[in-house]
């Protein structure tokens, strides 16, 4: 199971941190952010497909073809781990290395975006002091940690309970074939 998982992991962390790194170097050059946070988060869900496969392959290659559905959330959830602590590592390197105002853009964006949707000032001031305390929680690397793993973290846990769900297989319960096969 460990190889398994770590296999997996790896990839699904490898294309999350390889597409984060690239729409990031994107937006922070153009700061423009638009779509980013879909793109984002379609990327994390392209990469937690790999959840799916590294849950079928145990099941089919090394379990017998069987799995109960802890088992099988417990590889997903594995795997959304590693995948999740790849990202959230590059996240790091790439903050406190290369754009670490990062945070001043964004807000600046943000307001930006607010203004341009016809915010009142009472909501423009609100939306100040919200981006006025992430920018303060961004000063303590912990933070830092935590919001980012907060970003994937749940989207990993959610396709891990999906995939056991689907791909759960008790021993003496056949699977239905197709009609016409």
């Amino acid at each position: 199971m460990k190889k398994n998982v770590l296999v997996f992991g790896l990839i699904a962390g490898f294309i999350v941190t390889l597409w984060m790194t690239i729409s990031i170097a994107v937006c922070y050059n153009s700061s423009s952010f638009e779509g980013n946070m879909w793109m984002g988060y379609g990327s994390m869900i392209v990469a937690f497909s790999f959840v799916f496969v590294g849950i079928k392959n145990f099941r089919d290659k090394y379990n017998g073809g069987f799995i109960t559905f802890g088992k099988a959330f417990k590889i997903g959830l594995y795997i959304a781990l590693i995948a999740s602590t790849m990202y959230v590592l590059a996240w790091l390197i790439e903050y406190y290395l290369f754009i670490p105002d990062f945070m001043d853009k964004y807000t600046t964006h943000v307001i930006t975006q607010a203004k341009n949707h016809g915010a009142s000032i009472a909501e423009l001031n609100e939306q100040k002091a919200k981006m006025a305390t992430y920018t303060e929680m961004y000063k303590n690397p912990i933070m830092v940690i935590v919001l980012t793993y907060l970003e994937i973290l749940p989207v990993g846990v959610i396709i891990a309970l999906i995939a056991a769900l689907i791909l759960k297989k008790k021993p003496g319960v056949e699977q239905a074939t197709p009609v016409g096969q």
